[in-house]
């Protein structure tokens, strides 16, 4: 008995000193284990910066394929969309759009069976693409001038899980890591009287279950999905991370992520766990908050590189494979321009400081961009110069209704003696003289993007260099 009550009084006093050590390190609670404030920052971090694209490609989906209430709703899963003009001040489905393309729009449910995508031939000279984003936002395949040429056919695009056959009159078969994909036509407009032209092309996109092409009766259908309605700080706090978690479901683990996912477990991230900010102890909850915090630091750090040219848009969009799990990157790319292209399909640079590296503002200076004789942008396809709104990442509302300069336009530019090429970017017209040659700013704030479509070697490697913004006043 005495013994029994000896190591009893040791326990007792065993305890006691791991609770007061314990005590010292501040604890987190979570459902696994005992987290430090510090490891519970750390993980908070990381998942913020892994789970914004997909987080941010869950609320497109919501507003493309679910939210048929919505103005942004296109039309439900395997159907196929298009809009019938190019982007304007009124779109605000993506951030940093387009104006050179209009788009026609694809969100698969591959979860019970591949789906048919047929591109129409169309003439040689004219751009297309179906660009192909999995749910981390990684574009895992293209269709289109690049990839395939104008000739058309027909596409197998395959889920995960995937393991049939290829049936006849299939061009290629293209697999996706996740269940669901989106598929984002680009079909090229060369002047508003082409738009007719282009309309017909977007009418040649089809989409298809695999067993109406094969004319056979359909499989189990998958589950029915409960989306959940994104919340209005979904991007912004710690809300983002639940639907990271369902997200996940439909993301089978990629074998190079897998102690990244038991280590987002540690604090109930990943598919089928609850993470709930409510129940989570104040320390908890500041070791949370505070990682995020640390997410937008360091984008701000991967920013300042950006702008002194040390990183390009090249290297923040493409295939796992080629981000190398780079989800810094990936994160950026999601940020300043959702479903930004891989570099062979186009190249971005843009321009958020002038030439004295001072960020751009309307408000205060004009700008212009001068392009020496031979040296425009080296572009297969086309190239572009957009405008957009600083504060809210759309393009600019103007009584010329140009939101772009492109080398579509080339003919009606005014050119120096020289031969030079001199655009202007500012809020007032720089004169009838020069109208032919301005991109109208806002009053304030602003960015530009330099797009390159169908880029050549010299624009990939960086040997051609872009002009700087130079203010004026």
């Amino acid at each position: 008995m005495q013994r029994f009550q000896a190591r009893f009084v040791l326990g007792i006093f065993l305890l006691s000193c791991l609770s007061f050590f314990l005590g010292c390190s501040k604890p987190v609670d979570n459902a696994i284990g005992v987290l430090s404030p510090e490891e519970t920052r750390a993980i908070a971090r990381e998942a913020y910066i892994y789970g914004f694209p997909v987080v941010t490609n869950y609320r497109m989906l919501y507003k493309q394929a679910v939210d048929k209430s919505g103005p942004d709703y296109r039309a439900p899963f395997n159907t196929i969309a298009s809009a019938a003009n190019v982007a304007t001040p009124d779109d605000k489905f993506v951030v940093t759009p387009n104006s050179d393309t209009p788009y026609s729009f694809l969100w698969m449910d591959l979860r019970a069976e591949p789906v048919i995508v047929t591109m129409p031939r169309i003439e040689r000279n004219r751009y297309y693409a179906g660009q192909m984003v999995d749910l981390y936002t990684f574009n895992f395949a293209y269709l289109g001038t690049r990839s395939y040429g104008n000739e058309g056919g027909n596409f197998m695009i395959a889920g995960p899980g995937w393991k049939g056959k290829t049936p006849k009159g299939i061009k290629a078969v293209l697999q996706c890591e996740t269940e669901f994909a989106y598929l984002l036509f680009r079909t090229q407009l060369f002047n508003p009287a082409d738009l007719d032209n282009v309309k017909r092309i977007q009418a040649g996109y089809k989409a298809q279950p695999l067993n109406q092409y094969l004319k056979q009766p359909a499989p189990a259908a998958a589950a029915a999905v409960d989306w959940p309605k994104p919340s209005a700080d979904i991007l912004s706090s710690p809300a983002l991370f639940p639907y990271l978690n369902f997200m996940l479901q439909f993301c089978p683990t990629n074998p190079s992520e897998k102690d990244l996912m038991e280590r987002f477990a540690k604090l109930n991230i990943g598919a089928g766990k609850t993470f709930d900010f409510a129940k989570l102890s104040p320390a908890s909850q500041k070791a949370v908050t505070d990682g995020i915090a640390d997410a937008g630091t360091e984008l701000d750090g991967l920013m300042k590189r950006i702008h002194a040219d040390e990183v390009s848009s090249s290297e923040m969009f493409g295939t796992r494979e080629f981000l190398k799990n780079n989800y810094l990157y990936r994160y950026a790319a999601a940020k300043l321009g959702l479903y930004g292209n891989s570099v062979d399909e186009a190249i971005y640079l843009p321009y958020f400081v002038d030439a004295n590296h001072q960020p751009l503002d309307a408000s205060k200076a004009s700008y212009t961009m001068v392009f020496p004789k031979g040296q425009l942008p080296p572009a297969r396809a086309f190239w572009s110069v957009t405008m957009y709104d600083g504060k809210t990442q759309f393009l600019v509302a103007n009584r010329l209704n140009r939101y772009l300069l492109n080398s579509t336009m080339q003919r009606s530019f005014t050119y120096g003696a020289d031969g030079s090429l001199t655009l202007y970017l500012q809020k007032n017209s720089p004169g009838a003289d020069k109208e032919s040659n301005w991109l109208p700013a806002p009053d304030g704030p602003f960015y530009a993007i330099l797009r390159i479509c169908e880029p050549a070697p010299e624009a990939v490697k960086r040997i051609w260099k872009r002009p700087q913004l130079q203010p004026t006043h």
